[in-house]
């Protein structure tokens, strides 16, 4: 019902006089933390930072003085990004004197001194930045934007203080991957200011890939008008209106190259382009198939993997990829064209005659040296555009131009071999900084690679190897983390699966290995995350909530309850359904509760909640389900572990399933079956989009006994006794799920280790397992 205009203008009124009053009552209180001096809480770490005597204040008044273009460049940055959190602009003024911010250039640095170092000095009369390089006085304003970030809207009273500071490598760098799953342009401008806030200095874009051709190539524009549209497998590649296939499409016009290379450069952010090639070549293939090793036609990949198409080696092959490559170097101004080398499986020119022969042409005793043949043509052609080659490790595997840096993904040895060969090397191992691994234990994870690669990892890491000779040490350029995008479909989950460990990356690039440490580095990222806060930066939250771990005793209608959190974070909880707060009991050791019971927690620091609380409901019902994420994996079938998203709805969120794609298993440890009828399983069904290359013959599956497959059930773990047994339907139902019931054998009793499997191949479509519940009698 409507009210009248009067009383809704009234009602107006007062709520502006409210507002007003509650904004006077904030400012007040701004104004009484911003006279209390700031604790700095910087990431990454400066090399060295005195605090001294004295305070200075800064708020919306503050003025800003550069003299010449650099520096006021970089003075106009530090006051957007201070906007693009939430304050004000500060002015500029053309008068030197007291209390202002100053940006300096000085026209030499100390001697030894990098273009990316900068002092910044706060006293009493005001703040002075300087450098000797613009780099530098970027990286300054950086810092001095986090130290005001830790006010209140641009308030903030900063203690007397000096830091000099420079980074620890050359190469700070993130790979971002939009073959798999594309980022816009807007998107990707958000990536490298994040980057540029964190002091990263290297955007690696890998823009080709099995699935999705990304960068326009003007002589070749089938590249990305067939290569650069996919069918997504399954329900995701129909439209749910006609049934019709729906591509999934996307590439990056040369001008909006020029545009992100621009942005970054400004930012001070080096665009490092990826063609790979030989292998991770089948939308290339696709669109030009005389590129192929083989005969079959292709078209663009809606599977992950291992793929075997190779692009062949003859003349006008190579005479193409340099064509391809004089277009990129004409886009990207920097040092290095990355060509990937990695993955490429050798069977199809093993079997091709053709391939065979070219080998024999150019003097290639073994494929791996026909792919360093490739490598070698192209690092001559690109030497003679003064750029240099970078490749993945597995370009070892052959004989390599000096000039050729290498970047270890495979561990570290690839790193330690190519440094000892005279080779510039970037460490970037899989499972140290491969940030599409999931971060903590959490159901709440989006689909990734399960095995965790936590943030304690990620910032454990040493890029110089400790064996490594002193006299190759300089070989070293630095660190850099990938984000493969095959699980991570959209730019949330892009942004979760990034930070906040891309801030671990950042202090390992930056920071003296000497003045790492990882209690000082979690307990500066509370003040991290409300700086995310502010830019509107998804961060995980999943680091920063409670976990929480059960055990029941059925009979006594009770249950033991463990919390954690995955950083250590103190944990607040309440037993009474109200909200955790900074008062309410820390967890210090299980608690046995009466059930039904609700527990409400959350991770705390700095008198503040770091996620929003979690709320977990203890039933006697709920301790006989566990959801796939609660479950082990087989010890037998443990070997490719992955969080898989469900291929329909086309549009909004999917079901999420944990599986073993080798050997789909799932296992209840120790499950008490005292009194339990039966098995109740929710089951999902997902296409197979995986290729294995030569790990295909150890994809294994429990052969089907009847035309559709089966459903079993079994005690003592996955190679015990059947329990029970189910056939399956040609379908699940048309939500997508399938409900089973089994009843379990009488006298079935006592603790046991309780396995679910599905018999019959897994092509082209898997059941996964949702949930298992235990029926009592």
């Amino acid at each position: 019902m409507k009210r009248p205009i009067a009383h809704r203008a009234l009602a107006g009124l007062a709520f502006a006089l409210l507002a007003l009053a509650g904004c006077k009552d904030r400012t007040g209180e701004a104004a009484a933390a911003a006279s209390t001096p700031i604790t700095p809480s910087l990431i990454p770490a400066p090399v060295d930072l005195q605090t001294s005597a004295g305070t200075f204040a800064i708020d919306g008044d503050t003025r800003l003085f550069a003299e010449g273009d650099a520096a006021t460049r970089v003075a106009q940055q530090f006051s957007a990004y201070l906007q693009s959190a939430g304050a004000p602009a500060l002015k500029t003024t053309r008068e030197d004197g007291k209390g202002l911010i100053r940006f300096v250039l000085e026209a030499a640095g100390a001697e030894g001194t990098g273009p990316e170092a900068y002092t910044l000095d706060v006293t009493p009369d005001g703040i002075t930045v300087k450098a000797h390089d613009e780099r530098g006085l970027f990286y300054g304003a950086v810092t001095l934007w986090q130290l005001v970030t830790q006010g209140d809207k641009g308030r903030v009273t900063l203690p007397a203080l000096h830091i000099e500071d420079a980074p620890r490598f050359t190469w700070r760098g993130f790979m971002l991957d939009p073959a798999r799953h594309f980022q816009q342009v807007e998107d990707v401008k958000k990536v490298i200011d994040a980057m540029a806030l964190h002091k990263l200095n290297t955007l690696h874009w890998h823009l080709t890939d099995d699935q999705g051709w990304r960068i326009e190539i003007k002589q070749y524009p089938k590249l990305t008008g067939i290569g650069g549209c996919r069918i997504p497998a399954g329900d995701g590649g129909k439209d749910p209106k006609t049934g019709e296939p729906r591509p999934y499409c996307g590439f990056y016009t040369q001008d909006q190259i020029r545009d992100v290379v621009k942005y970054a450069a400004e930012r001070h952010i080096t665009v490092v382009p990826e063609i790979n090639v030989p292998g991770h070549a089948t939308a290339a293939i696709s669109a030009y198939p005389e590129l192929g090793s083989i005969d079959t036609p292709l078209v663009p990949s809606n599977e992950w993997g291992v793929f075997p198409n190779l692009v062949n080696v003859e003349e006008p092959t190579i005479t193409f990829l340099e064509n391809v490559l004089g277009e990129v170097v004409q886009l990207f101004p920097g040092t290095y064209v990355h060509i990937g080398g990695d993955e490429a499986v050798k069977d199809q020119w093993e079997a091709s005659a053709r391939e065979q022969a070219r080998m024999r042409q150019v003097g290639a005793k073994t494929e791996m040296d026909l792919q360093g043949y490739l490598v070698e043509r192209l690092e001559k052609y690109l030497s003679t555009h003064g750029k240099r080659l970078i490749g993945w490790d597995e370009i070892l595997e052959a004989k390599l131009p000096p000039e050729a840096t290498v970047m270890s993904w495979r561990g570290i040895e690839g790193g330690l071999q190519a440094a000892r060969q005279g080779h510039d090397v970037v460490m970037s191992p899989s499972n140290k900084t491969y940030l599409d691994y999931l971060q903590t234990a959490s159901p709440n994870e989006p689909p990734g690679r399960p095995a965790l690669i936590t943030l304690q990892d990620v910032y454990g890491f040493e890029p110089v190897p400790a064996e490594l000779e002193e006299s190759q040490r300089h070989h070293i350029l630095g660190i850099q983390a990938n984000l493969w995008t095959e699980h991570t479909r959209t730019f949330a989950r892009l942004q979760h699966n990034a930070f906040p460990r891309l801030a671990a990356v950042a202090e390992t690039g930056w920071t003296p290995a000497a003045k790492k440490d990882l209690a000082s580095f979690i307990a500066r990222l509370p003040t991290q995350l409300k700086r995310y806060d502010a830019i509107g930066l998804g961060y995980a939250k999943t680091p920063f909530e409670p976990l929480i771990a059960t055990e029941d005793n059925r009979k006594a209608g009770t249950a033991k309850v463990t919390l954690s959190n995955p950083l250590d974070y103190p944990v607040h909880y309440t037993t009474d359904g109200s909200e955790p707060t900074q008062t309410s009991p820390t967890f210090a050791a299980p608690l046995d509760v009466k059930l039904p019971a609700t527990v409400r927690a959350a991770a705390f620091a700095d008198g503040r909640a770091l996620a929003p609380a979690s709320t977990f409901e203890l039933t006697p019902a709920a301790m006989l389900t566990r959801t796939d994420e609660a479950m082990g994996v087989c010890p037998d079938a443990g070997r490719l572990l992955l969080r898989l998203e469900d291929d329909g709805p086309l549009e909004g969120e999917r079901a999420i399933f944990n599986a073993t794609i080798f050997y789909p298993c799932w296992q209840w440890n120790q499950a008490d079956l005292d009194g339990i009828a039966s098995i109740k399983v929710r089951a999902g069904r997902i296409p197979y989009y995986f290729q294995l290359a030569h790990d295909e013959p150890n994809r294994n599956f429990e052969p089907a006994k009847s035309p559709l497959g089966e459903l079993e059930i079994l005690g003592g773990g996955c190679k015990g006794h059947t329990l029970a047994t189910v056939a399956l339907p040609a379908a699940p139902n048309a939500d997508g799920f399938l409900d089973l019931e089994a009843a379990l054998p009488a006298g079935t009793t006592g603790k046991q280790d309780l396995c679910v499997r599905f018999t019959g191949d897994t092509r082209p479509q898997m059941w996964v397992l949702d949930r298992i519940t235990l029926q009592p009698r």
